[in-house]
């Protein structure tokens, strides 16, 4: 069982990684901290109780969980249709621009282009796809060094593995990424 001073520690130690991880997901740093504020609260109610060393594999699900979450929330809340008549300023010189409006409440939506943004989307979403099609321990192993940022130390520790374990998975991993990516005509 984890002491309240080691719960503390492992909290403080994770907060940044866990919320830069997070932020980069997500793409909205206030979202990020509420995810990962979510999930630390939802660790310490239910799993205090665990010896010091599951804390991080617990985390990480937690916080991958909440993260998943949050998606399929910004999913419904993006599938609902509003009115036209909510976009409008409520100017009275009858002058309306949908366009000017949106980009008003989306925060300057309308400044990148079209194909940009498309593009842009389909990569992230191929990449998306190839991680979710490697082995489960590569993908672990993978997203552990490299989105979560943990040293190959850690990442063996949080997997319940040799360091050894971690190398290969983490090797194989980007190799497979690598020529996924390529066969899609995704190059660096």
């Amino acid at each position: 069982m984890a002491t309240e001073q080691e719960l503390d520690e492992f909290l403080r130690d994770v907060e940044r990684r866990a919320f830069k991880r997070t932020a980069y997901t997500v793409r909205d740093e206030e979202a990020a901290l509420d995810i990962v504020q979510d999930a630390m609260i939802r660790l310490v109610e239910r799993y205090a109780d665990r010896p010091a060393a599951e804390l991080a594999p617990l985390f990480q699900r937690i916080l991958g969980n909440a993260t998943m979450d949050w998606f399929r929330r910004q999913r419904v809340r993006d599938g609902v249709v509003q009115n036209l008549s909510d976009f409008e300023g409520g100017g009275d010189d009858g002058d309306f621009d949908l366009l000017e409006r949106l980009e008003a409440l989306h925060g300057g939506v309308g400044v990148e282009g079209a194909d940009t943004s498309v593009a842009r989307q389909q990569v992230l979403a191929a990449i998306e796809d190839e991680v979710a099609r490697l082995p489960a321990r590569q993908r672990e192993a993978f997203l552990l060094r490299y989105w979560e940022e943990l040293d190959v130390a850690e990442t063996a520790q949080a997997m319940g593995c040799t360091e050894g374990s971690v190398k290969t998975h983490c090797s194989r991993a980007v190799h497979t990424l690598a020529r996924a990516l390529r066969l899609r005509g995704i190059v660096p």
